[in-house]
């Protein structure tokens, strides 16, 4: 029709606009993780060996002290099945007993060393002048002493006094607990402390300062959270190394007693047995290099799953 307006020239309705998904950091951090293949396959291999020793001796009945002399030294069956020691005590349930301890150790080293670490660093962070000049000189002195000598003095010094008034076996985890996270936190105090140089002068901080938030307010609403990624990578080896470390010292025989079986004190007992029973140390050392390895692999995944300026 004359006049009409064509069809095709009516405004259209304007499309909604397409909504932006709002992702939480933690939901990003772990879209992130995920994207790296090898922290994902740690994390589930690590998983699995915290859920067997957890629950595994509530289905796996054998007794860690159940002495059976007619099978002793025996390969892997069936009733057995990572073999036997020469009292013909079932491995399996000794290295099921024993990874409790074994990871207790490494998670409670840990977190002994990450709360003086950050303590210490966030501290020197902070402070300017004497304060951090001192806490940086202890630091470097700790950083500076013969760890495996003085591990073995003090456990010489303070085992017999702790097994005395805690018990043997809780006396030991104290003690190897302490002496390890007591040499682990130098690095995660110098980790915090150049995080807080760093974040001091951001100008969220300068703006907290400016709207009269006092130094503790400052540490901890603005700058230690933000500082957080790189102390837990730094947490997730400090739990590899207290792990290898606690193997060491029961591997000497100077960790827990024979009859708190740890997977070092597995260790350390078949040595004399390796070329008839290879069995007997094959299966906890293949737990330790497991269980660092795949912690390894899980920091190695925080790292990049924390770093924002790392794109995947």
């Amino acid at each position: 029709m004359p006049g009409s307006i064509p069809a095709s020239a009516i405004a259209r309705p304007p499309l909604p606009a397409k909504r932006l998904r709002n992702v939480s950091p933690a939901a990003e951090a772990w879209r992130r993780f995920r994207r790296h293949r090898l922290a994902v396959i740690g994390l589930i291999v690590l998983a699995t060996m915290v859920l067997l020793v957890a629950v595994g001796p509530l289905f796996w009945k054998l007794s860690i002290n159940d002495i059976d002399f007619s099978a002793r030294l025996k390969t892997p069956t069936p009733n057995h099945p990572f073999g036997t020691d020469d009292l013909g005590q079932d491995i399996f349930a000794r290295m099921l007993y024993g990874g409790r301890i074994s990871l207790a150790v490494g998670l409670a080293a840990m977190l002994m060393a990450l709360v003086v670490g950050v303590t210490i660093g966030a501290i020197a962070g902070i402070s300017r002048g004497a304060v951090d000049a001192a806490l940086m000189w202890l630091t470097d002195l700790f950083l500076s002493l013969p760890q495996l000598p003085l591990l073995l003095i003090l456990i010489y010094l303070f085992r017999d006094a702790l097994k005395q008034t805690f018990g043997p076996e809780v006396g030991v985890f104290i003690l190897i607990v302490l002496v390890i996270g007591g040499f682990r936190w130098m690095p995660v105090a110098r980790l915090v402390r150049a995080q807080f140089f760093s974040l001091r002068e951001k100008e969220f901080v300068e703006a907290a300062r400016a709207l009269g938030a006092s130094v503790p307010r400052q540490v901890v609403r603005h700058i230690l959270p933000n500082s957080l990624g790189p102390v837990i990578v730094a947490g997730t080896i400090d739990v590899a190394a207290a792990i290898i470390a606690e193997s060491t010292l029961s591997f000497l025989g100077l960790g827990f007693p024979p009859d708190i079986p740890t997977w070092g004190r597995i260790l350390y007992d078949s040595k004399e047995y390796l070329d008839i029973a290879p069995h007997w140390a094959l299966f906890p050392g293949t737990a330790i290099f497991l269980a660092v390895l795949c912690i390894n692999f899980v920091g190695d995944g925080l790292r990049d799953a924390l770093d924002p300026r790392r794109v995947l």
